[in-house]
């Protein structure tokens, strides 16, 4: 029998930590909280399977801090760490990371960085101790609160906006975790959109729309809500970079309360109608009982690959670090100048180069080995990629997935960088200037992740 449990724990970041992470904001530092940060974590165990599925109220996970989590977890739950899915949820309104660009704040980076670990183990350790049996099923539903963020002016520029026009996934996809009894422990909902409606004015933290998703699923039906984002690289949301707060509560109550309709109308025990007698009334009334056909499949299963994705090609290493060092060097000396437009154009120019000096540190090594990870919960697959794969990608292994349901997430298991479609590179944009890999790379993706879907059903 299936057994599940679910945990939390807070991991807001400190207000006045380095936060800016737009190149189009002044200020640097966070001035307050909009509501907090989680780490909320689902414990499975199924026959001699277990594992822990987490989400992170965090932008990404970059390797060395995935590493670290996923050490810590094992620790305090003794789960294999090939067994343990960290998710981001990619909210653009949290801390920065070592390394960053910013000055102000940056000193209380390494603390809360070093404190992550140890939380989210935490959870992890929390839905361990709470396993009961468990009931696990998959509805799906829609949402409009995202749309294609690739449009282009009147002259052929591409910007990151909205675009009405392009393809864009609005499926909701909800996993239901109840106990026998149908009380709900936990609840999954995937969904595809960038988490930057609050943009460069927002200067305080916030899990973005995420948050407010969960919120909203757990005040109408209970237990705990994880959000698992999904193939969001060219999803965006329908208010975006905005500082009003409540932006991001109004769209996240719209897709929390979708969710919280798929969730309702879940149910994990297949059963079949049987009409029991005809009692007469004024009308003739037909008394029914809904009777279980059958236990739910329960089947567990995890199984991990690797596939090699091909790198682009940059210039040398040394001439991009230069560059960096040198526009870093005009950010300290603009931010003494007090003017307003000279600090945004080098933080523009700065945010830019350290994006292209990230990529290409990754790009040395060609093919660049890309971890993938799918867990079976029953009928239903999840399917996680450490990358921002655009909405196609996803759409694609969804439709060729052998599971009844398949949940496919990107953000998770660590971070590279934009996968775009093939299409895409001949189009330009954000997207393929800031990815290390070269054209041809979603096929090879959409592949690997289909086939390792295939592995769960035999």
């Amino acid at each position: 029998m299936l057994k599940a449990g679910a945990g939390r724990t807070e991991i807001t970041p400190p207000v006045g930590i380095a936060h800016a992470g737009w190149g189009a904001a002044t200020h640097e530092r966070a001035e307050g909280v909009d509501m907090p940060f989680y780490a909320t974590a689902l414990y499975l165990a199924g026959g001699d399977t277990e594992c822990v599925i987490v989400d992170i109220d965090i932008i990404l996970l970059p390797a060395w801090l995935d590493e670290q989590i996923r050490t810590a977890v094992s620790r305090k739950t003794r789960v294999a760490p090939a067994n343990i899915w960290l998710s981001a949820t990619h909210t653009h309104a949290g801390s920065e990371f070592p390394g960053t660009f910013l000055t102000g704040g940056a000193e209380l980076i390494d603390p809360y960085m070093q404190s992550l670990p140890g939380k989210v183990a935490e959870a992890a350790r929390i839905a361990r101790n709470a396993v009961v049996p468990a009931r696990v099923g998959t509805g799906s539903g829609s949402c409009g609160i995202n749309v294609n963020r690739r449009p282009t002016t009147p002259d052929g520029f591409m910007f990151t906006g909205r675009n009405w026009k392009g393809f864009s996934d609005h499926q909701v996809l909800v996993t239901a975790v109840d106990d026998l009894q149908g009380r709900p422990l936990a609840t999954l909902v995937n969904f595809a959109c960038h988490p930057t409606i609050l943009g460069p004015a927002n200067r305080l933290l916030s899990p973005d729309y995420p948050g407010h998703a969960r919120r909203t699923v757990e005040q109408n039906i209970g237990g705990l809500c994880l959000f698992l984002q999904g193939a969001a690289g060219n999803q965006g949301p329908v208010i975006t970079f905005v500082g009003d707060i409540e932006a991001p509560r109004r769209l996240g109550r719209r897709l929390g309360l979708e969710a919280a309709r798929v969730r309702a109308e879940i149910d994990p025990t297949p059963r079949k109608e049987r009409l029991v007698e005809i009692v007469g009334s004024g009308a003739d009334l037909g008394m029914y009982v809904d009777e279980p056909t059958g236990e739910p499949d329960d089947t567990l299963r995890v199984v991990n690959s690797t596939v090699r994705l091909p790198a682009g090609e940059f210039p040398p290493l040394a001439e991009i670090e230069r560059d960096f060092d040198e526009l870093m060097r005009k950010l300290q000396k603009a931010r003494t100048t007090g003017d307003e437009k000279s600090i945004k154009a080098a933080v523009m120019a700065s945010k830019r180069s350290w994006i292209r000096r990230n990529l290409a540190r990754l790009a040395q090594k060609d093919p660049i080995d890309v971890h993938l990870q799918a867990i079976r919960i029953g009928d239903t697959a999840l399917v996680g990629v450490p990358a921002e794969p655009f909405a196609e990608i996803g759409a694609d292994v969804k439709r060729r997935s052998k599971a009844p349901h398949t949940v496919f997430c990107g953000y998770t298991n660590g971070l590279f960088a934009y996968v775009p479609t093939a299409a895409a590179y001949e189009e330009g944009g954000y997207e393929v200037r800031t990815t290390p890999f070269k054209a041809g790379a979603d096929r090879e993706l959409a592949d690997a992740c289909v086939g390792l879907v295939a592995d769960l059903w035999r």
